[in-house]
């Protein structure tokens, strides 16, 4: 090939590590969203859908459930969250049934003693998760493995600061104490790549969504940096252009 494109300096690094490529012909271009769709909403019906107190803040998790996306690890962290928080998990389509069983049993377990977790166990609409992300406080991404995140991308753009960890392409999206909190962890070194200590990572995490919660001039700036980073590196009109450049210099 006369050129390949990564989606991330992680995604670069896997084919350099795994192929035998000229790094010479690999060019990041990240991923992106449309940001005419990707915009805050006041619109709030899906929250009074799903028994979202408008009232109160939420922290807000969207993903499949899977090892990698680490959703285990923020359902751990709840009992370290402020019990005035709500916890949103938006989590459907569990990769393996003994996962899914996982799930069940730690939101059963968090429920015991918090009346404020909320489980959507299904695939929501884009309009829906738009709603979600606008109104949300915080928004976590805990994977444990992640090329890029484009999720992280999804919240920054309806004006939510991020908690994340510091894994994988996430670093290169959200910037830590700027955009987000970047939370790191000490991982094993053999897949699927757990904390080697779970505990304190569910601890960290909620410190991270704590801070964050506490802080309203935090958040806002949070939010608004966050914002004006995807409308500069993640808008799909901004990265087509790359794209067109990069065919253009293919054929000089």
């Amino acid at each position: 090939a006369d050129a390949l494109i990564a989606v991330s300096e992680e995604t670069k690094e896997d084919v350099l590590k795994y192929f035998n490529v000229d790094e010479s012909k690999i060019k990041v271009i990240y991923n992106g969203i449309n940001l005419q769709q990707y915009v805050t909403t006041s619109d709030s019906t899906t929250l009074d859908e799903y028994g979202v107190d408008k009232n109160k803040p939420y922290v807000l998790f969207v993903g499949r459930i899977t090892r990698q996306k680490g959703i285990i690890h923020l359902v751990n962290a709840i009992k370290y969250i402020d019990p005035d928080t709500q916890i949103v998990l938006c989590a459907g389509a569990p990769d393996t049934p003994e996962i899914g069983k996982e799930m069940e049993a730690a939101v059963s377990e968090v429920k015991k003693s918090r009346d404020n977790v909320i489980w959507i166990d299904k695939m929501v609409t884009k309009e829906e998760i738009i709603q979600l992300y606008s109104h949300a406080d915080v928004f976590c991404c805990p994977s444990i493995y992640e090329p890029f995140g484009i999720i992280n991308i999804e919240a920054m753009a309806c004006n939510t600061a991020v908690v994340a960890s510091a894994v994988g392409g996430i670093k290169e999206v959200v910037v830590h104490n700027e955009t987000g909190i970047l939370v790191p962890v000490e991982q094993q070194t053999s897949a699927p790549f757990e904390p080697v200590n779970p505990d304190k990572f569910a601890r960290d995490l909620a410190a991270g969504v704590n801070k964050v919660i506490s802080n309203p001039e935090l958040r806002e700036s949070m939010a608004k940096k966050g914002r004006q980073r995807v409308e500069e590196h993640f808008d799909w009109i901004s990265i087509a252009k790359q794209v067109e450049e990069l065919y253009k210099s293919l054929k000089k």
